[in-house]
């Protein structure tokens, strides 16, 4: 006759809503991707679709579905920070949100972006770091609508 024994750990850390990521993801770049079709329709139709080589020629609609996807992704690791960081007013989801833009304007758009754009040889390639304004403008709404709508969801989902 066997006996086991289970011990559980607990980490202290907190678990945010990753459904909530998912949906204030897609709200939050369906927001910013407005924004980029009023402003700069080819970052939408050539250079986040080439990522991917899936343009030329120009493809606003795939664009926006890549750049959807990538919200989505983002929004799941925002709820994870959100909860490790045990953010739970509104005004900490917001200000949350507004850094995680800026986060993901310095690491993915500025530098990652150039050189991934560079490595498939896309004709929509941004010069290295690529610290435009409005793509910051872009980002930070993604964040403060990807904060409010988490903020807004993470009980009810």
């Amino acid at each position: 006759m066997s006996t086991t024994t289970e011990t559980s750990y607990s980490t202290g850390v907190a678990n945010g809503n990753w459904k909530a990521g998912v949906l204030g993801g897609i709200v939050g770049s369906v927001v910013m991707g407005a924004l980029v079709l009023a402003m700069n329709t080819a970052t939408l139709a050539v250079a986040i679709p080439s990522m991917y080589t899936l343009a030329p020629p120009a493809s606003p609609g795939l664009g926006l579905v890549v750049h959807i996807s990538h919200g989505a992704v983002l929004g799941v690791a925002f709820a994870g920070l959100a909860g490790v960081l045990d953010a739970e007013s509104l005004g900490q989801r917001l200000g949350l949100g507004l850094g995680w833009g800026v986060v993901t304007w310095v690491g993915l758009a500025a530098l990652l972006m150039p050189v991934w754009l560079d490595a498939v040889g896309s004709p929509a390639n941004p010069p290295l770091p690529n610290f435009a304004i409005p793509s910051l403008l872009w980002h930070v709404v993604y964040g403060l609508v990807l904060g409010g709508v988490y903020a807004a969801l993470e009980d009810a989902v």
